[in-house]
């Protein structure tokens, strides 16, 4: 919430016929690419030089955290930081995000950065299954981490600090229909072709989607589900981006998305109506996004230092307005309107780290297999 890349032109999106294309945007990962370090001045440009400093930290991150075209709270981050820290923040977004940095340890190379900021639950499972060794180091002295809201710790080593949360709901134009309030009334007939949602496979979004679906009907009964969906015209997209810019360019009139849509709508004066939330059977799917700091790290007291920084209740809110996400604090400085555009689901729902180890990618593999084939 990000915290995702906002596509306004439909004419960028594309429809995935088959599973397993990759998208990028929002804490979407792709399955390949490259790294790449960009160091944003505060109107998100790079630049490669930022003055001298007594330290360097190298921050990963997922790409619309930095550069979103619509908003997003890397450049700000960046400025107040070096503002008063005397160090230099360089940002690096890899499009495949967590997974090349598997992939650098797997190799036996060079992390080349300090911490990852905007992990999750299901990044923290394929880390524990895809490395021997460890990639992050435990959270250590970190202030301000006794203020993170109960219940959003979600990593049982130690490793990730929340600084933000959201809720997965639907958002619909409500100027053109009104959006069902459970799973089953998406099967309706009078919705058919209504929805789009993102690849589970490429879209952090889309996962969240899909998880909830397995929490509602099983993991012996999510598919015959999406198989109901598939035969309702439900449409997958890419990427959180590719979804949304479709959905606001008017191809369908509800996408999956996020329970904080009408922040966003608010900041560019949208028309509210045209931002509805609906929470399906009242829930809404908990994402809360995590840092970590990277074993071996060049300036691990620095990178909790920033990780401390996050945290300040003027930071945690600012983040949060530019992220279009809750803060992870009880103290988060935040605009007045905020809790009544910001909406809470009446029952969030996850799954925990336990429950999808040994789980989630067997999830998504038997959800391509099934929606190539269809």
């Amino acid at each position: 919430m990000d915290r995702r890349s906002f596509l306004t032109a439909a004419g960028a999106t594309v429809s995935v016929s088959v599973a397993g294309c990759a998208g990028l945007g929002g804490n979407d990962e792709a399955s390949t690419g490259a790294s790449s370090t960009d160091e944003s001045t505060a109107d998100g440009t790079s630049t490669g030089d930022a003055g001298s400093a007594d330290e360097t930290l190298v921050v990963g991150t997922y790409s619309a955290f930095v550069d979103s075209p619509s908003t997003s709270p890397g450049a700000w981050v960046k400025q107040r930081f070096e503002e008063e820290f005397d160090a230099r923040l360089i940002w690096q977004t890899p499009s495949n995000e967590v997974n090349h940095y598997i992939e650098r340890r797997n190799a036996g190379v060079d992390i080349e950065a300090d911490m990852y900021l905007g992990l999750n639950t299901d990044h923290l499972v394929r880390v524990d299954e895809n490395l021997d060794d460890g990639l992050f180091a435990d959270v250590g002295d970190v202030a301000g981490q006794d203020d993170i809201k109960p219940g959003l710790q979600f990593d049982p080593d130690g490793r990730a600090i929340p600084y933000d949360t959201g809720y997965i709901s639907l958002v619909f134009d409500g100027t053109a229909t009104t959006a069902p309030e459970t799973f089953d009334g998406l099967l309706a007939e009078e919705h058919a072709g209504d929805l789009i949602t993102q690849n589970p496979a490429s879209s952090a979004t889309g996962r969240a989607f899909l998880l909830h679906t397995v929490k509602q009907f099983g993991p012996d009964g999510y598919l015959d589900y999406w198989s109901d969906l598939q035969d309702n015209d439900v449409r997958v997209l890419g990427s959180w981006s590719d979804a949304y810019g479709a959905w606001s360019g008017g191809e369908a009139p509800m996408v999956v998305s996020y329970s904080t849509d009408q922040v966003f709508a608010d900041q560019n004066d949208a028309n509210m109506a045209e931002h509805q939330i609906r929470f399906l059977n009242d829930q809404g799917y908990a994402n809360p996004e995590g840092m970590a700091v990277f074993e071996g790290a060049d300036t691990p007291a620095l990178a909790r230092e920033f990780m401390s920084f996050l945290l300040r209740p003027e930071i945690q809110g600012e983040i949060a307005v530019r992220n279009v996400q809750f803060p992870a604090t009880e103290s988060a400085d935040l605009p007045e309107d905020y809790a009544e555009l910001a909406q809470e689901p009446p029952e969030p729902v996850t799954f925990g780290y336990d429950e999808l180890k040994g789980s989630v990618s067997g999830w998504i593999s038997d959800w391509e297999r099934q929606f190539a084939s269809n």
